[in-house]
């Protein structure tokens, strides 16, 4: 790890975390940000937040045939519903803005009409924390903590 940025400006986890913490009571459901969370994260190739994302999302009994096709959700055809279609292009959009300079009005339209003022709002918020928790890990090199069978893998 370059640098312990928790341990190194406090403040900015309080921050994040208070961020979070609004992000869990705000409505929207968990599953569907934990999988924004997981297509930003794998956007932006953050292996600690992948590794965070994916167990979360076994763990709240996701499948692993909808885990395994997040990447490619524009072709899994029958496992996302349209809201989580519309979430995840909203999310990759958002993401990559940088290079397109503008979010397309197909993909508002879509997001609009699935998903409450409020709610978009939420999920913009959603979509904003996962990349600050994405560039703090990735720039400041914190990833997974291996576990047995992962240090046994690599061994190999």
């Amino acid at each position: 790890m370059r640098l312990d940025y928790a341990a190194a400006a406090p403040g900015v986890l309080t921050a994040q975390l208070g961020v979070h913490d609004y992000l869990m009571g705000c409505g929207l459901s968990k599953t569907l940000q934990m999988l924004v969370d997981l297509r930003v994260s794998q956007i932006n190739g953050c292996a600690f937040c992948l590794a965070l994302h994916a167990k979360g999302l076994r763990q709240a009994g996701e499948s692993r045939q909808r885990l395994d096709a997040v990447a490619g959700w524009r072709e899994a055809h029958g496992l996302f519903s349209p809201r989580e279609q519309a979430a995840l292009a909203w999310a990759e959009a958002l993401t990559l803005v940088a290079g397109s300079r503008r979010v397309p009005d197909e993909i508002y339209q879509a997001v609009a009409a699935q998903f409450s003022d409020r709610e978009l709002v939420d999920l913009t918020l959603a979509v904003c924390s996962v990349n600050t928790w994405n560039r703090l890990a990735v720039g400041f090199g914190k990833g997974p903590v291996p576990d047995a069978a992962s240090r046994e893998a690599a061994a190999a």
